[in-house]
């Protein structure tokens, strides 16, 4: 569960916001806050994963009220000014989302949130339950949450592509080459202009064939020399 907080002093922001993230599982708002002083008290009654963040806000601007937390959530800047990017960048925020924004780029800024650890997350230890990377698909009108841990392949079918994962096959309107620009470039390879693999998942590599459980994937003339690299 995501818990979220709005700090934006435009009610149809907060409006816009909340029904994306009501698209989405996991995803529960903490508090809408209309400036900074609220989203202070706010952040000291409770815990918060998330802040959607307004810059030009009254009494405190948006990096300003940064720079007085100690150790802040992850922080999503949703601001119509684009030239403040830089500053927002240094103060090592999650994503900057430029207004007005799409469902798409949103949901783009979600996932790299939930994928890049927290600067305050303590590293596992033997016995925990470490969190695990995930992302959102949308399939059709529905968004799935899906583990990065459990997919084992990616196929590109006409205009969609098949993320196939331990359990299942979730076709979504994306091309391969965008699907794995939103995954960690160390644990998934393009090895042919239709496939794309999880590393981890690979059984076996022979002649031109990769084993990832019961499947056979086939590797591309000009991938042979990344699938090679796996191999050192």
């Amino acid at each position: 569960m995501i818990n979220y907080l709005i700090i934006d002093d435009e009610h149809i922001a907060h409006d816009i916001i909340k029904g994306y993230c009501d698209l989405l599982p996991n995803m529960q708002l903490v508090k809408n806050c209309y400036d900074a002083m609220e989203a202070l008290d706010c952040l000291s009654q409770n815990k918060v994963d998330l802040i959607f963040l307004d810059l030009n806000m009254p009494k405190l601007k948006g990096f300003e009220f940064l720079k007085t937390l100690a150790t802040p959530p992850k922080v999503i800047v949703t601001t119509a000014y684009q030239e403040h990017a830089l500053e927002g960048y240094e103060l090592n925020i999650s994503d900057y989302l430029l207004k007005p924004f799409s469902f798409e780029r949103f949901l783009k800024a979600i996932n790299k949130v939930i994928n890049t650890p927290s600067k305050t997350t303590k590293p596992a230890t033997e016995g925990s339950n470490p969190i695990s990377k995930s992302i959102f698909l949308r399939e059709n009108k529905k968004y799935t949450q899906v583990v990065l841990d459990t997919i084992q392949y990616m196929e590109a079918a006409g205009n969609y592509s098949k993320v196939v994962t331990l359990t299942e096959t979730i076709t979504v309107r994306d091309k391969i080459s965008d699907l794995l620009a939103s995954l960690p470039t160390n644990e998934f390879v393009q090895v042919h202009k239709s496939f794309a693999v999880a590393i981890q998942h690979i059984v076996s590599i022979e002649g031109n064939k990769i084993a990832i459980g019961t499947h056979s994937i086939p590797i591309g003339k000009i991938y042979k020399m990344k699938v090679s690299e796996l191999l050192k």
